[in-house]
């Protein structure tokens, strides 16, 4: 049978508090990369066709975190977790109304974020034979027991020693029928154990050792640069094109760039003030976020944008970037002309260009070059300008 048409139900363990972690929330509600622990877990199993229902058991008092964290969800419940894990599942199993004796259940940690599908759907085809079974890895590490006073003792044989992970699969019957009769005096720290004690064999399948449990801090660590980020990184281009006035004025001493007065004698034709550079950067940043040109957002038809000051454009674009959660990287702007001549300006402009984007100068790359007399530009009849910047934003998934 394909692994993909036999459907399964889910329970997640999420009562505990992570005492370990030394967190002021509960671990499988601290966010890694914009998601919570929990919610990348339940994401991995949202994504297979055969998951029915889900069954997540909280702490009443994560109420409030608990369904941030699953909003969108479909087909889920929660109920409330007891004193210990082994309540805990126990109540999730008898919060499953619509299953049947010989359906699947999954129970899995909510802290084990790294689950895999194909891990997943391999470990229930061993339960359709096996009718119990659990991902484990085999132990490769030397092993021995340590006294109270952690000094090494004797050693452990590794031989055919597994390592015990989350999920596990059961029939659901068998395993409301373990909890059931079990008994409640004795500490069980997973659900295997709990079969085992009936007498009942259970499969081990292989599992990976990414997928480990988010328990101390070094954990945590590990996790945020494993799990997938939610930020993605973005390109824009522009580029801009202005004539000079044909007539030399003696009453004209400076042109703007990027914010910068030149010294010049020739004016720059435009609705606004001309600043072929900002132009090219405001365009770009516009093109990084997918929202048109500078035009659709300030038509030169319109003259309450006469002779405006062009930082306003880019400021505007700025915001756009920001209410998308988005962030510059870096802009790299190259102004193309014969005259005026741009070196000495260069800090000067980027030390502008950087404080109107609110980024550090090192930020920011501002080129010039000619066309080697060649063209418009080479005639000294305008000035060109192409920028090019990379943002990072949330992608469109998450937000």
């Amino acid at each position: 049978m394909n692994n993909k048409s036999i459907n399964f139900y889910l329970i997640i363990v999420a009562a505990g508090s992570g005492s370990r972690l030394s967190s002021s929330i509960p671990k499988q509600y601290i966010k890694i990369n914009g998601k919570t622990i929990i919610r990348h877990s339940l994401d991995i199993f949202y994504s297979m066709p055969n998951l029915k229902n889900t069954y997540v058991v909280i702490n009443p008092n994560h109420q409030e975190l608990y369904n941030q964290s699953v909003k969108g969800l479909d087909n889920i419940e929660f109920c409330e977790g007891g004193t210990t894990r082994q309540e805990s599942v126990y109540n999730g199993l008898k919060a499953i109304k619509s299953a049947k004796d010989d359906d699947i259940i999954l129970i899995h940690d909510a802290a084990r974020p790294f689950i895999k599908k194909g891990e997943i759907n391999n470990l229930i085809q061993a339960t359709k034979v096996a009718k119990a079974a659990t991902l484990a890895v085999m132990v490769v590490d030397t092993m021995r027991r340590g006294d109270k006073n952690n000094v090494a003792q004797e050693n452990v044989k590794r031989d055919n020693l597994w390592a015990i992970q989350t999920p596990q699969a059961f029939n659901y019957g068998l395993i409301k029928q373990a909890h059931d009769i079990c008994d409640k005096n004795k500490q069980y720290t997973d659900d295997s154990a709990i079969i085992s004690d009936m007498g009942i064999d259970v499969k081990l399948v292989k599992g990976s050792m990414k997928n480990f449990k988010i328990t101390t801090k070094e954990d945590l660590y590990m996790a945020e640069r494993l799990l997938p980020t939610n930020v993605v990184t973005r390109t824009g281009q522009g580029f801009d094109v202005h004539a000079f006035d044909n007539n030399i004025n003696d009453d004209v001493q400076n042109i703007k760039l990027c914010g910068v007065d030149i010294e010049y004698n020739r004016k720059l034709k435009g609705h606004s003030d001309a600043d072929v550079g900002l132009h090219a950067l405001t365009d770009a940043i516009l093109g990084a976020i997918a929202e048109g040109d500078i035009g659709l957002h300030f038509p030169p038809s319109n003259n309450n944008f006469k002779n405006m000051d062009s930082a306003i454009f880019l400021e505007h674009a700025i915001k756009l970037l920001r209410d998308k959660g988005g962030k510059i990287i870096n802009a790299d702007i190259t102004l193309i002309c014969e005259e005026p001549k741009i070196g000495k300006y260069r800090g000067k402009i980027t030390k502008r260009v950087a404080n109107i984007l609110e980024v550090s100068d090192n930020c920011i790359n501002i080129k010039a070059t000619t066309t080697e007399k060649l063209g418009f530009t080479g005639r000294k009849e305008g000035i060109a300008a192409q920028a090019i910047v990379s943002i990072n934003m949330k992608s469109e998934e998450t937000q």
